[in-house]
C-alpha cells in the first residue's frame, strides 16, 4: 500500500506542476517567461522569400552557401526582437533560396533592410584621374567594431555617433600603407554600395585602429557595427516575394483548432465512459493529465505552435486512448480467468505492453523521418506528434497503472 501511495502522490505532484505551467500563462523561470509560442499562421506576421545569387560563389557547393546564409540571417533576425522566427532553406524553381517567417513582425521594412544587407565593408581611394579605386582592405580585415559617440566633433550641445574599428595585424599594415600614400586625399568607406564615411587623411595611421564618422544617429551606428562584426553574407540575396498574414486569420485558425480539439477530446471521453464505465473514468483522468503534461512541455521546451503542430497534438491523443483500450481489454480478459483482481491488473499491463510498444515505436519512426527529412509545417507536425507519443506512453503505462493500483488496493483494504 505504501508503494502505491508514493506512486499516486508522484502522479498528483506531476499533474499539479504541469497545471501551474499551463494555467493561465505559467511562471517565469530564470528570467524566462514561460508562454505558448505561436507560429506565423496563428498570430500573423510576414513571410519573406529570398533567392541566393550564386554567380560569385566559385567552386563552393551551393548547399553549403545556403546553410551559411541561413545561420547568418538567423543571427541578424534575432537582433530584431521578433519572437519565434523561422528561417529555412527553400527552392525557387531550380534556384536555392531562403524562407524567412517573422511572426508578429511590425517593422517589416527594417527587417528586410537588416536581412538583405550583404554587409560588404570596403575602403576606396582615388586614382590619379580622381576616380574611385577599391583597395585591398575589406571588412574581413576588421577584428572588432564598436559604436560610440564623440562630443568633440559635435560641439558641447550634442554628441556625434562614431564607429571604432580594430584591424588584424595584416589589416593594420594595409591601413597604414593606404593612409601613407593618401595624405591630404580622401578615403571612402562603403557598406555594400552605400557610402558610410568620407574622410581626408591628415597623417599616416599606424596601430591598427580607425574611426568612421558622419553617421546620423547612434542607432544607425549600432546597426552598422552589428553587420560589420557578424561579417558579410556568403552570397548576395535577392528579394523574391513578401506576404503579409493578418492577425485576424490567426485568431480564426486558433479558435477553430481549439474547438475541433475540444470536441474530439469530449467525444473520446464520452466513448470511454460509456463503454468502460469505471475504467473509463480512469482513462479520462489519465487523458486529462496527458493533456496537461503535453501542453506544459510545449511551453517549457518551447515548441512553436502552428496549425500543423496542433494537428499533430490532436493526432497523438488517439495514441494515448488506443493504449488505454489495449490495457483495459487485456484486463477484462484476465479477470474472466477467475484470477485475483490485482493479478489480473498486472497481467493486463504486462501482456498489452508489447503491442503498445511496437505500435508507438512505428509512429515514432514515422515522426522522426518527417522531422529530419522535411521543413516548415510538416516538421512542426512531426515534433508535436513525437512529444505526444512519448507522453502517452508515460500516462498509459505509469499514470493509468498507478491510479488503478491505488484504488484497487484501497478497495481491497476496505473490504477486509
Amino acid at each position: 500500500m505504501k508503494k502505491s501511495l508514493t506512486s499516486f502522490l508522484l502522479v498528483v505532484a506531476i499533474t499539479v506542476l504541469a497545471g501551474i505551467v499551463v494555467f493561465p500563462k505559467g511562471p517565469n523561470f530564470v528570467s524566462r517567461e514561460i508562454k505558448m509560442h505561436l507560429g506565423l499562421d496563428l498570430q500573423g506576421g510576414v513571410q519573406i522569400v529570398y533567392e541566393i545569387d550564386d554567380s560569385g560563389i566559385g567552386d563552393r557547393p551551393i548547399a553549403q552557401v545556403q546553410s551559411e546564409t541561413i545561420d547568418m540571417i538567423r543571427r541578424r533576425v534575432d537582433s530584431l526582437g521578433v519572437s519565434e522566427p523561422q528561417i529555412s532553406g527553400t527552392k525557387i524553381g531550380n534556384k536555392f533560396g531562403i524562407l524567412v517567417e517573422l511572426p508578429g513582425a511590425k517593422e517589416v521594412e527594417q527587417a528586410k533592410s537588416t536581412i538583405g544587407k550583404t554587409a560588404q565593408l570596403k575602403f576606396y581611394e582615388l586614382d590619379e584621374n580622381g576616380n574611385e579605386k577599391l583597395t585591398d582592405l575589406t571588412g574581413s580585415d576588421v577584428t572588432k567594431a564598436q559604436a560610440g559617440t564623440d562630443s568633440n566633433q559635435a560641439g558641447f550641445s550634442a554628441t556625434s555617433p562614431i564607429i571604432f574599428l580594430e584591424f588584424s595585424k595584416e589589416g593594420a599594415d594595409k591601413f597604414q600603407e593606404i593612409t601613407k600614400r593618401n595624405i591630404g586625399k580622401p578615403i571612402m568607406t562603403k557598406l555594400d554600395d552605400d557610402v558610410v564615411n568620407v574622410a581626408t587623411v591628415q597623417t599616416e595611421i599606424s596601430g591598427g585602429e580607425a574611426q568612421i564618422t558622419g553617421i546620423e544617429t547612434l542607432k544607425e551606428a549600432k546597426e552598422t557595427v552589428k553587420l560589420i562584426n557578424e561579417g558579410a553574407l556568403p552570397a548576395p540575396i535577392n528579394l523574391v516575394s513578401e506576404n503579409q498574414i493578418g492577425a485576424s486569420l490567426g485568431r480564426d485558425a486558433v479558435e477553430k483548432s481549439l474547438v475541433a480539439g475540444l470536441i474530439g477530446l469530449i467525444l473520446v471521453a464520452v466513448f470511454m465512459l460509456i463503454y468502460y464505465r469505471g475504467l473509463g473514468v480512469v482513462a479520462v483522468v489519465a487523458l486529462f493529465i496527458y493533456t496537461l503534461i503535453v501542453v506544459s512541455l510545449f511551453k517549457l521546451i518551447p515548441v512553436t505552435m502552428t496549425l500543423a503542430g496542433i494537428a499533430g497534438f490532436i493526432f497523438s491523443v488517439g495514441a494515448a486512448v488506443d493504449a488505454n483500450i489495449l490495457i483495459f481489454e487485456r484486463f477484462k480478459e484476465e479477470k474472466q480467468k477467475n484470477q485475483l483482481i490485482t493479478q489480473a491488473l498486472e497481467n493486463g499491463f504486462t501482456r498489452s505492453w508489447p503491442s503498445i510498444r511496437d505500435s508507438n515505436i512505428a509512429s515514432l519512426i514515422t515522426a522522426f523521418i518527417l522531422f529530419y527529412m522535411s521543413t516548415g509545417l510538416v516538421k512542426g507536425f512531426a515534433l508535436t506528434l513525437a512529444i505526444g507519443i512519448f507522453v502517452s506512453l508515460f500516462t498509459s503505462i505509469y499514470v493509468t497503472r498507478t491510479i488503478l493500483r491505488f484504488f484497487i488496493k484501497v478497495k481491497k483494504d476496505e473490504s477486509v
